[in-house]
């Protein structure tokens, strides 16, 4: 059994640690960004929430669909449709005993390719930037995956 020592002490454990910190808080950063956004635009999708802008009836006019909102909020669900995977299978994978410099240049990959997704989305950056951004973080939870499971699982 391996203690929390020994993982400690593991670097391909202690990246994959670091460089899901990073992307775990960039998508708590969205969360902040759409209340943010949903504040200064005062589009809201809750009655309660409109309780500091207007009572009542002029409240309504708060509850409504925003672009801007919209846009980070879609950018926060696609962080959360990509990092959660990437969380589970990238755990499985630093704990395989991967070479340290793969599974660092795996992390990397990941993390660089979400900030630059979320960038694409949030200007809005013309396509294919953000198609590409999210290929690459896909396609490196798929290698993460694939090595797994051709080398280190039991089927």
């Amino acid at each position: 059994m391996v203690g929390i020592t020994q993982l400690m002490e593991d670097k391909a454990f202690m990246a994959f640690a670091s460089y899901s910190t990073i992307v775990l808080s960039k998508m708590m950063f969205m969360s902040i960004a759409t209340a943010f956004y949903r504040l200064t635009r005062k589009a809201f999708s809750n009655p309660e929430d409109c309780g500091g802008s207007d009572k009542g009836e002029n409240a309504k006019k708060y509850l409504r669909v925003d672009d801007k909102v919209e846009r980070v909020r879609r950018a926060h669900l696609n962080d959360l449709e990509n990092i959660v995977p990437f969380l589970g299978i990238g755990l499985l994978y630093s704990l395989s005993g991967p070479d340290l410099s793969t599974a660092i240049l795996h992390f990397r990959l990941f993390v660089g390719a979400r900030i630059y997704h979320t960038i694409a989305y949030l200007l809005p950056l013309p396509q294919p930037n953000r198609a590409l951004a999210f290929l690459l973080g896909y396609g490196v939870t798929v290698s993460m995956a694939y090595r797994l499971l051709t080398s280190r699982l039991y089927l």
